[in-house]
């Protein structure tokens, strides 16, 4: 059987393409802001927590004070 010339070159291109994918930084490699990669992975899910929760109105007023009533046109 005779190959053509360049069978190899595709098997061989999609065996180097899963090689390099596996290539990226390790957790412990120096980050952004002096942390690891890891440790800034973690900061930024935090930071998308912290986000993403509402705080009770309750929290925002002094105490003695009574709460503002949340207008309809005031966004949310």
């Amino acid at each position: 059987m005779i190959l053509r010339q360049g069978a190899l070159a595709v098997p061989l291109a999609a065996l180097l393409a899963l090689v390099l994918a596996g290539c990226g930084q390790a957790d412990s490699e120096p980050g952004p802001g002096g942390v690891t990669v890891g440790e800034a992975r973690a900061l930024d899910a935090a930071a998308k927590m912290l986000d993403e929760r509402q705080v009770p109105s309750e929290a925002l007023v002094p105490s003695g004070m009574a709460a503002p009533v949340p207008s309809e046109a005031a966004p949310r």
